[in-house]
């Protein structure tokens, strides 16, 4: 018996020192939600359709390109829809040598021919694939975003049932306009030859053709400013060639953009730039020129994009290029912006809800089952020590609906402690002996209180799956709250009645 009762107390006391030790100071261990940091709240709409018309823009530059390797003639190819292409203007003769293309590089996409064209369609299965890879392609980028920025215990995740929908909550953000660029921004990379420019207006550049661009060139404007370039469609090389970028310097000390392009793009780099010493390449971001600088020598693997740039400015496009570009626009649905001292007063409002409930909790014990109160209101604060502790053990993030998930495990503690006592008192009044009736109350009444906390945690554990943010804090504090308080009214409180009456070899009664 004492050797029993001697790991088991080893065994509660070890548990309070690791508890204790995990969430102390609450303030460095505790990681607070939105709710009650402050932050952003934002739900945004990834445009899948775009993500689609940028994939089939690419496609008809690419089929344009095998199309003259092969020395096929052709009027136009062009997009019809954000899914379909239309080849018109070639020749009957060179169908078999289309349909080998078409089959060698065009699998995903559906032939169909008429008397003047052949239409190409992206395949259903294949456009939904894309759609849902746009998603998890933004999310990811989404998260690179965020993690470059140094947010602590950021939530970004799908929402809703639409499948295209990202809810991204950010505690702790004092630059809320700073933060929306970043994640907003597309941060699509590209290098185009310069054909003409710059020109004041697009007006002007399309001048110089008549009024009618080329299929095979398009028109951008310089950032901040109404100047615009004509320029190659096809790029040189994209940001997918880029192997990372860097805050550098130019030759005059100015902050500046420094990147490495891969193997792959390097090649390509190398390659361009030998055939054209004296001309012009713009570097193009979110389809604005940064710059047009001419080349002057080969290069390769390395460089620089400089300009009048802040030190700010520069840090924010290294970090958007090292995080990828985005698959599509994103469109903003919901943002609020929850302010540091709101969440203080949340945080002031949930402590004294708290300690307010457990006093009345602790009070009411002690009226209603008098030494056995005592007992199972020790049992309640080693249930929220243990809480916290688990809390910060698996670093959770603790929001206001948690802070109601605490408040309602303190009710839902003593409610097994009060099962337990009615039984013993029950066997009591029936003539059993004291310690014939604690032994057959706790007994009979742990798979009550066995069943009862299963069905909430099953509850709980669907609230944490389907749930979001708030929903999720509150489902991770009442589960772990049930499990701690599992064992603290059913072991902890055993143990506690062996220690107060298990020496006593005539025992006749008890204080319950």
């Amino acid at each position: 018996m004492k050797r029993s009762m001697g790991w088991k107390v080893g065994l509660i006391l070890a548990i309070i020192v690791f508890s204790v030790w995990m969430f102390y100071p609450p303030k460095d261990k505790i990681n607070l939600g939105l709710d009650l940091k402050g932050g952003m709240h934002l739900i945004l709409e990834v445009q899948t359709d775009e993500a689609i018309r940028i994939q089939t823009d690419q496609s008809v530059e690419q089929l344009k390109s095998s199309l003259k390797d092969d020395g096929i003639k052709f009027e136009k190819v062009k997009r019809t829809g954000i899914d379909k292409i239309e080849i018109i203007g070639t020749s009957f003769d060179n169908e078999r040598m289309i349909k080998d293309i078409l089959e060698d590089d065009f699998r995903d996409w559906k032939v169909a021919y008429s008397s003047d064209r052949i239409i190409v369609t992206l395949r259903p299965n294949v456009e939904m694939k894309m759609r849902d890879q746009s998603v998890d392609q933004a999310l990811q980028t989404i998260r690179n975003r965020v993690d470059e920025f140094g947010v602590a215990e950021p939530v970004i995740q799908k929402e809703g049932l639409s499948g295209d929908r990202l809810l991204v909550q950010l505690p702790g953000i004092d630059d809320p306009a700073r933060v929306k660029s970043l994640i907003k921004s597309t941060a699509m990379l590209e290098w185009k030859h310069v054909v003409a420019g710059s020109f004041p207006s697009k007006e002007d550049a399309l001048k110089k053709y008549g009024g009618n661009l080329p299929d095979d060139l398009v028109i951008l404007k310089e950032k901040g400013s109404k100047s615009c370039y004509v320029l190659r469609a096809a790029s040189v090389v994209t940001g997918k060639d880029l192997k990372t970028a860097r805050s550098s310097v130019d030759e005059y000390g100015a902050p500046a953009v420094g990147f490495s392009l891969n193997s792959r793009g390097a090649r390509k780099f190398e390659k361009y730039t030998s055939k054209n010493i004296g001309q012009r390449c713009a570097i193009i971001l979110d389809n604005r020129v940064l710059l047009a600088p001419s080349i002057s020598t080969v290069i390769s693997g390395d460089g620089i994009i400089t300009g009048r740039y802040t030190s700010d400015e520069v840090n924010d496009m290294v970090l958007m290029l090292r995080s990828g570009a985005l698959p599509a626009p994103m469109k903003y649905l919901e943002e609020r912006t929850i302010g540091p001292s709101l969440g203080a007063d949340s945080i002031r409002k949930g402590l004294y809800a708290c300690i307010t409930g457990l006093i009345l909790v602790l009070i009411f014990m002690l009226i209603f089952y008098r030494g056995a109160g005592i007992n199972s209101n020790v049992a309640l604060i080693l249930n929220i020590i243990i809480l916290m502790g688990i809390l910060s053990y698996f670093k959770a993030t603790l929001t206001l609906p948690g802070i109601a998930g605490i408040i309602l495990t303190i009710g839902m503690a003593v409610d097994a402690n009060v099962l337990i006592f009615e039984r013993i008192k029950e066997d009591i009044r029936s003539g059993k002996s004291p310690k014939s009736a604690i032994e057959s109350g706790f007994k009979k009444a742990f798979l009550t209180i066995f069943d009862a906390n299963l069905t909430t945690i099953i509850a709980a554990i669907f609230l944490y799956q389907f749930g979001t943010g708030p929903i999720k804090g509150f489902s991770v504090t009442l589960i772990i709250g049930i499990v701690a308080s599992m064992f603290t009214a059913v072991f902890v409180s055993r143990v506690i009645f062996d220690l107060t009456y298990g020496k006593r070899k005539k025992l006749k009664k008890i204080s319950i």
